[in-house]
């Protein structure tokens, strides 16, 4: 019998972004792979009037309800009303603060928005972001040595987002493209302060996603070449090469999604410093 996948709605409420609420409302609902979300996500929400039109979407479309809203009294409103109206609800952050409360022995400021403030950390991540848009694909190739990280790899191995996503983290990060029998730079070669991390995957994998990004390509594009998969093998013999010969950690992308090729990078860092 062929399975077939169900929908429920999803209402996220957050008094900030929403995002660590987007991220954990998926993070459980991937988990069940016959039912997919329909997310309502609700920012910004730091009133009752606001409040009051999000609990009538709700009443419309009936689901789970995620918030997470540091204001006790409309957070409080939030759990009343959803149990009126019969929906389960969560407040996400409650039970964390709670620990936390606990254990250090104080109360917390509950302070909106307090994640996103422009502090030092918000800058850095900001010179990180710079810093990694300018150095994409090979740009700027004469201060490798002001980079955190260095990503290389032959096209397709997700260089680029993943140089975004540690960006994002305030890690600078800098990525160059391995092209068959064309040097590194001398600059990177003589780098002492950047983790250098090579990022390889299957010849099948990167012949598949180079199928998928060529049809859009400009007239004239070698299609045979950069999809040949015998092509592929050699490029990928070479920059394992390229790794072996300059003792660079290698991590075979095939299987990982951006976040955890990031986390292992992030992972080889205190080992190599």
């Amino acid at each position: 019998m062929e399975n077939r996948t169900s929908f429920f709605h999803l209402h996220l409420i957050s008094d900030s972004t929403g995002e660590t609420l987007i991220s954990a409302g998926r993070a459980a609902s991937v988990q069940f792979h016959a039912s997919q979300p329909i997310e309502h996500v609700y920012p910004l929400i730091r009133n009752r009037k606001q409040l009051l039109q999000v609990l009538e979407a709700i009443d419309q479309s009936p689901g789970i309800v995620l918030y997470t809203i540091v204001d006790r009294e409309l957070a409080d409103f939030i759990a009343e009303r959803c149990g009126e109206l019969g929906v389960p609800s969560v407040n996400v952050l409650e039970p964390v603060m709670n620990v936390f409360q606990t254990y250090l022995g104080t109360a917390s400021r509950r302070r909106v928005g307090a994640q996103h403030v422009m502090n030092a950390d918000y800058f850095a991540r900001i010179e990180a972001l710079n810093f990694t848009m300018d150095h994409d694909d090979g740009q700027m190739p004469d201060d490798y040595d002001a980079a955190d990280v260095v990503i290389i790899g032959i096209s397709r191995t997700s260089k680029t987002p993943t140089s975004i996503y540690l960006a994002n983290r305030g890690i600078k990060t800098a990525n160059i493209p391995i092209v068959h029998g064309v040097p590194l730079p001398e600059s990177l070669i003589k780098a002492t302060k950047p983790l250098i991390v090579g990022l390889v995957a299957t010849t099948d994998r990167i012949s598949q996603v180079r199928e998928n990004r060529i049809l859009g390509a400009t007239p004239g594009f070698d299609r045979g070449g950069y999809t040949d998969r015998a092509a592929i093998s050699e490029e990928l013999k070479y920059a394992r090469s390229l790794c072996a010969r300059h003792n660079w950690p290698i991590i075979d992308v095939t299987r990982r999604s951006i976040e955890e090729t990031a986390a292992a990078i992030v992972a080889l860092r205190p080992k190599l410093r």
